[in-house]
C-alpha cells in the first residue's frame, strides 16, 4: 500500500521481532472490515448485537485484569529523568526498549499483525498528523477505525517520504504483571503490550493525541490538550467556540453535549458538539486559537450515560457502536448498564460472562456492567454534531474553561485577569475525591489542566509552553474557572448543573465581548449577580451570594498546598508561577 521507506523499514523491524504468521493492510474500505466482523464473531472475539435494534453494533468483553488505563504501568522514556519529570515513570529508552523487545519476540507466532495507517484530525488538515499501529487486535483495527481516519487515504497523505508515529501493539497473553504501554517522545514510538483494554491499546488516543502530541506540539509551537470543543449559538444565530479541561468525574462529556434548559432553548440558542476529549490548537494568521478535535469517535464511559443524564451521548451508540464490558439484556440482544434506567433485564450475561436470571446479580453487590465498560461510537451519530467536525483549519476559541470538583474552595465561576494568570489558574486544578463510602471525602487530587497522566514530557516544561504560547497569540481567548460541585453546609449541591450550567457559558462569552462587567477579588473577576440569567432556576438571593464567594481563610490554606504540590519541579517551575502564588498571597491579605 506504500512505498514509502520509513514505513517499510520499521514494518520489515517489527515483522522481525513479533513474527506473526500474516500481515494485513487496513485500507479503510467497508468490504473489509465487514469480513474483520465476521471473522471477529466466529472467533468469539465480539459478540453481533441485535441488528434491527442496534444495527452495526458489536460487543467485546475484555480479561478481568485488564479493564481500565494504568498509570503505574505507563512509562515516558527520555535521555533523562529531569526531561520526564516528577510526575511520569520513566526509564532510559535504550534499557526500556532491551526490556520490552523480550516481550515481544515472537509475541504475535499463529496470529495476524494488523497494520493500521490513521490520520489524528480530518486527512490533510494542517493540523494533523499520521500514525500507523501494528496490532494482533480484530477489537483495535476495529475501534481505531471508529475513533480516527483509517485507510488509503491516509497513505497516499503520507506519501513516500513522510514522518509518522509508530505504534507497536501486542496482546501477547495479556498478564498485567508484564503489561506496560510506553512512550518515546524523541523516537516518535508508543509500545503497548500485555493489554487489550482500550485505552491502553488504541494508541491514537490519549497515548499519541496527548503523550506524544504534546510533546510533538511543544517542539513545534502548538498545543495538544485534554479538552472539549463546543459552539455556542445564540438565538441570532452567531457561534462562539470555547474549549474546557475537567478532571475524571467532572462532567466533561454531559458538557460537550449539553441540552440548554427550556426557557434557553425556546429562545433558540444551541450547543453544537466538536470534541468531547481533546483539542489540538494552534495560532491563526489572525492572531487567535483555532481548535481541532483529531478523533473521529467518542470512546465513553457507559455506566451512568442515560436519557436525561446524556441524551446526545445515548444517540450517538445506536448504530456502528462497539460496547465494551457492559451487560447483554439476552432476551433481545441488546445492551444495558447501571444509570441507563431502573429496568435491569430479567435475563443478562454480566461484563464477566456469568448468566444471570431473574436480580440474582444483586447478591453479592456486584454490578451488570463494570464501573468503566465503554462505548466506542462515530461522532457523526451524535444529534448535535457540529457542522464544522471536519473542518480542517479549526474552529476559533473565544474561551478556555478549567474547573474541578470543590466543596467550598472555588466559586461558580470566574475569570482570571490575563493569560498569564489564566495559566496559573490552570496549573493549580484540582479536585475533591468523593469517596463518601470509605470517608475519606475531600482529598484534593491536583491535576493541572487536566493533563497530569498525559503529558509526555516534564510538566514544569509543559507549564512554560503554556507561557510561551501566550507570547504567541495576539488576539488570546479569555481564561475562566468554573465549579459546578459547591456544596451548602448540608452537603447538597447548590447549583443544577447540567443543562443549567448553559447559564455560565452564557456569562463566560458576554465577558470575552465586553457585554457585562464583573466584580474584582482577590483571585478574579466574578459576575455580577443580576448579568446571570436565572430565570425559571429555584435559587435564592443568599444563595447566590454564597455560590459566588471567596472565603479568604479556605484560600490562604489553598495556596499552602499550591506550593507544596509545585515544590517537587524544583528550579525548572516557571518563575511566573511562582509570582502568581506571592501575588494571590498579597491579594488575600
Amino acid at each position: 500500500m506504500t512505498n514509502n521507506k520509513k514505513v517499510l523499514t520499521w514494518l520489515d523491524e517489527m515483522v522481525k521481532l513479533c513474527r506473526p504468521d500474516e500481515i494485513v493492510w487496513i485500507d479503510g474500505s467497508e468490504e473489509q472490515l465487514e469480513k474483520l466482523r465476521e471473522e471477529a464473531v466466529a472467533t468469539g472475539e465480539m459478540i453481533k448485537l441485535n441488528q434491527e435494534k442496534l444495527p452495526g453494533c458489536y460487543y467485546h468483553r475484555t480479561a478481568e485484569n485488564d479493564v481500565a488505563r494504568v498509570e503505574d504501568r505507563t512509562f515516558i522514556c527520555t535521555p533523562t529523568k529531569e526531561e520526564a519529570g516528577p510526575i511520569n515513570n520513566w526509564m532510559e529508552p535504550s534499557e526500556m526498549y532491551a526490556k520490552l523487545s523480550k516481550l515481544y519476540d515472537g509475541s504475535m507466532i499463529g496470529r495476524t499483525m494488523y497494520v493500521i495507517p490513521y490520520s489524528m484530525g480530518p486527512v490533510g488538515s494542517p493540523f494533523s498528523k499520521i500514525g500507523i499501529e501494528l496490532t494482533d487486535s480484530i477489537y483495535v483495527v476495529l475501534n481505531m477505525d471508529i475513533m480516527t481516519r483509517v485507510g488509503k487515504a491516509v497513505v497516499d497523505a503520507l506519501g513516500e517520504d513522510g514522518d509518522f508515529v509508530k505504534c507497536l501493539h501486542a496482546k501477547k497473553d495479556v498478564n498485567p504483571e508484564e503489561r506496560y504501554i510506553v512512550h518515546f517522545p524523541q523516537d516518535d514510538t508508543i509500545w503497548s503490550i500485555n493489554s487489550a483494554y482500550g485505552g491502553n491499546v488504541l494508541l491514537g488516543k490519549k497515548c499519541f493525541a496527548l503523550r506524544i502530541a504534546s510533546y510533538l506540539g511543544k517542539q513545534e509551537g502548538w498545543m495538544a490538550e485534554h479538552m472539549l470543543i463546543l459552539g455556542l449559538e445564540n438565538p441570532k444565530g452567531e457561534v462562539k467556540y470555547i474549549c474546557a479541561a475537567f478532571p475524571s468525574a467532572c462532567g466533561k462529556t454531559n458538557l460537550a453535549m449539553l441540552i440548554p434548559p427550556e426557557g434557553l432553548k425556546a429562545q433558540g440558542y444551541k450547543v453544537w458538539t466538536v470534541g468531547d476529549d481533546i483539542a489540538w490548537l494552534r495560532v491563526g494568521e489572525d492572531g487567535r486559537l483555532y481548535a481541532v478535535n483529531p478523533e473521529a469517535g467518542f470512546f465513553g464511559v457507559a455506566p451512568g450515560t442515560s436519557e436525561k443524564t446524556n441524551f446526545n451521548a445515548l444517540e450517538s451508540t445506536k448504530k456502528g457502536t462497539i460496547f465494551t464490558n457492559v451487560a447483554i439484556n439476552t432476551d433481545d440482544m441488546t445492551v444495558w448498564w447501571e444509570g441507563l434506567d431502573k429496568n435491569p433485564p430479567e435475563n443478562a450475561i454480566d461484563w464477566l460472562g456469568n448468566k444471570c436470571n431473574g436480580k440474582e446479580y444483586f447478591a453479592e453487590g456486584k454490578k451488570l456492567a463494570n464501573p468503566n465498560s465503554r462505548f466506542t461510537a462515530p461522532a457523526k451519530n451524535c444529534p448535535c454534531i457540529s457542522s464544522e467536525f471536519e473542518n480542517p483549519n479549526g474552529v476559533p476559541v473565544s474561551a478556555i474553561v478549567f474547573g474541578g470538583r470543590r466543596a467550598k474552595t472555588a466559586p461558580l465561576v470566574y475569570q482570571a485577569r490575563d493569560w498569564n494568570h489564566g495559566v496559573f489558574v490552570g496549573a493549580t486544578m484540582a479536585s475533591e475525591t468523593t469517596a463518601a463510602a470509605t470517608g475519606a471525602v475531600g482529598v484534593v487530587r491536583r491535576d493541572p489542566m487536566a493533563m497530569r497522566p498525559f503529558v509526555g514530557y516534564n510538566m514544569a516544561d509543559y507549564f512554560q509552553h503554556w507561557y510561551d504560547m501566550g507570547k504567541k497569540i495576539s488576539n488570546p481567548p479569555q481564561i475562566f474557572n468554573v465549579n459546578w460541585f459547591r456544596l451548602d453546609d448540608e452537603g447538597h449541591f447548590m447549583w443544577p448543573g447540567f443543562g443549567d450550567n448553559m447559564r455560565v457559558l452564557n456569562w463566560i462569552i458576554d465577558r470575552c465581548e465586553g457585554k457585562v462587567d464583573a466584580v474584582e477579588t482577590p483571585i478574579g473577576f466574578v459576575p455580577n449577580k443580576e448579568d446571570l440569567d436565572l430565570e425559571g432556576l429555584d435559587i435564592d438571593d443568599a444563595a447566590l451570594t454564597e455560590l459566588l464567594s471567596i472565603d479568604k481563610d479556605v484560600w490562604k490554606d489553598e495556596v499552602k498546598q499550591q506550593r507544596e504540590f509545585f515544590a517537587q519541579f524544583g528550579d525548572r517551575l516557571p518563575k511566573e508561577i511562582v509570582d502568581s502564588m506571592d501575588d494571590l498571597e498579597k491579594r488575600l491579605g
